[in-house]
């Protein structure tokens, strides 16, 4: 048996006025878009042409088709046609993918998606929905749309980049043996602008020397010896030209595109080969990445930055300096992350410029100090005796460490100077075996180094992490920024950027942060579900699908 299907018939069309719930999605995401002022959503365009689809519309369009686990600008043009939310946010106005893609690839789309964070953390602020007046700052590094197999790596170019420029003076000594060109600097010959003068001078002496060949004799036999010193000067010029002067320039564009990190992507120079999470393979392969930073209180994203480096510690000064700069920081007065962000320049930048704010950051060994072992290992310094007086160290063995002198050093990654006291072992100790034992392996005199300032500011973020507050604070730190990573993966799919260069993933990585937020927000709101009804309401619900039923019926009959 089938169901009743006749074609041909005329048929009469309804024109219905479809709406959707006001708890739905779309209206969380107009309303907050729509509380944004113009003056921050606009931009200053010229009047020529034709008039442009306003900002407002084509973010709350990305909004949804984000939430929906659509990124694909061609289907989103799609949605626009089938979707009725997506028709209901667009005003049943049509887009190409052209127009989608243009505008999320814009600049002013990455200006305006970090202006709506600072508009975001206000309206929690207003709430009452920050968590423990705390930043919770985490990061997680995600998969560049860029080609795995096209890297460049900073030890190869800066390898070839040495040998080109000896093979350069090497060339530019024979040149001056044959009195083609003047004398030059050793450092501007190495250089692809030198070897493009070398390349002129010697296409100068080469057009010279056959002025001369023409104007000889022909009744020579065999030819001249100018002829012999142009085929030499033409495979001179023709290495220069093929082969030198491309590849220096290849190799200078390479040094500036690494800027300080030791790869990049030909098919995306932003992005920097990194170890990934998602290592299927499991043979630690690198993969061109991003290393994601974001801030969140009370699981929204308050903001977010975009780093090429793959370790924490480096990000967190600049990532509070933008926190800083746009307003955000001042609405929290605890700082929260976890022992990636715990080094002796991360603690010292927090006492100098936030001085006014408390930190619960643990350091590396913080977790491990705490166990027994660690507490009765007989090789670590802080189980040893400390003379404060005479200031010496007497280790569980029994030698005894004097200071002997002060030493700095230069950390190479952030440039910061490191003082520590070193102390020796004496050389003469109370017995025979403690002298043995106050000597190396090579008969040297045992030493320790000792920092007193990192050791101060370790004692005072233990202080801080063991107090009451400390502990419920750190407490939320997983169940706060942690699953904001899980969800941006795992549920709403997002594992890898969906455009390239740093400022295009920046936008394509906001939206997605905006989205989960405003989901968040709407979830929690109080309102009744899609499915909610009280007996009346499914009473007069039934009653008039019943009425329509028999209308219909009526038409057909």
């Amino acid at each position: 048996m089938y169901q009743n299907y006749i074609t041909g018939q005329t048929s009469l069309t309804l024109n219905l006025d479809f709406s959707v719930p006001e708890n739905h999605l779309i209206n969380v995401i107009s309303t907050f878009v729509d509380s944004i002022p113009d003056d921050v959503m606009l931009e200053t365009t010229s009047d020529t042409g034709r008039p442009a689809y306003h900002p407002a519309m084509m973010l709350k369009i990305l909004l949804f088709a984000y939430s929906r686990r659509v990124f694909s600008s061609r289907k989103i043009e799609r949605m626009l046609e089938e979707n009725l939310p997506m028709m209901i946010l667009a005003e049943n106005r049509k887009m190409s993918y052209h127009t989608i893609n243009n505008f999320r690839s814009s600049d002013h789309a990455n200006e305006v998606i970090k202006k709506c964070f600072v508009y975001f953390t206000s309206l929690l602020e207003d709430e009452g929905l920050i968590r423990e007046s705390a930043v919770f700052i985490d990061g997680t590094k995600i998969e560049a749309d860029a080609n795995k197999y096209t890297f460049v790596w900073s030890k190869a170019v800066e390898k070839y980049h040495d040998k080109l420029k000896k093979d350069a003076v090497s060339l530019y000594d024979e040149l001056i043996n044959k009195e083609v060109i003047k004398t030059m600097a050793e450092e501007e010959v190495q250089t692809s602008q030198g070897l493009e003068i070398l390349a002129q001078e010697t296409e100068k002496e080469i057009k010279k020397i056959t002025k001369e060949i023409e104007e000889e004799p022909k009744v020579i036999p065999g030819g001249s010896k100018n002829k012999v010193k142009r085929r030499g000067l033409k495979k001179i010029l023709h290495k220069l030209q093929k082969d030198l002067i491309p590849r220096a320039k290849k190799y200078e564009e390479a040094e500036k595109i690494f800027d300080g990190r030791n790869s990049y992507s030909k098919t995306d120079h932003e992005a920097t080969f990194m170890h990934m999470k998602e290592d299927h393979m499991r043979n630690g392969q690198l993969k061109p990445g991003y290393n994601i930073q974001a801030a969140t209180t009370n699981q929204y994203v308050v903001d977010f930055a975009l780093f090429p480096n793959p370790t924490d510690f480096r990000t967190f000064e600049p990532f509070l300096e933008q926190m800083k700069s746009r307003g955000i920081l001042d609405k929290f007065h605890n700082i929260v992350a976890d022992a990636g962000y715990g080094s002796e320049y991360n603690y010292s930048i927090l006492e100098e410029n936030y001085s006014d704010k408390d930190y619960q950051i643990p350091y590396t060994l913080y977790e491990k100090e705490q166990t027994r072992k660690y507490k009765k290992d007989p090789s670590k310094i802080a189980n040893w005796y400390y003379n404060e007086e005479d200031d010496y160290y007497i280790d569980k063995s029994g030698v005894r460490f004097n200071f002997k002198y002060y030493s700095q050093r230069k950390d190479r990654t952030t440039g910061m100077f490191r003082d520590f006291k070193i102390y020796e072992a004496d050389e003469f100790q109370l017995t025979e075996e403690l002298t043995k034992l106050a000597k190396t392996k090579t008969g040297r005199q045992r030493q320790i180094h000792y920092n007193p300032n990192w050791q101060y500011l370790k004692e005072k973020a233990k202080e801080t992490l063991q107090s009451e507050d400390g502990k419920r604070i750190y407490g939320c730190r997983k169940t706060d920024v942690e699953p904001i990573f899980g969800h941006m993966k795992s549920v709403f799919g997002m594992r890898r950027t969906h455009l390239r260069s740093k400022k295009k993933v920046e936008t394509d990585i906001g939206i997605m942060f905006m989205m989960m937020n405003l989901s968040k927000y709407g979830a929690k709101r109080k309102v009744k579900p899609l499915n909610y009804y009280s007996k009346k309401q499914k009473t007069e619900k039934f009653t008039a699908k019943m009425n329509f039923s028999v209308f219909l019926s009526g038409i057909k009959a």
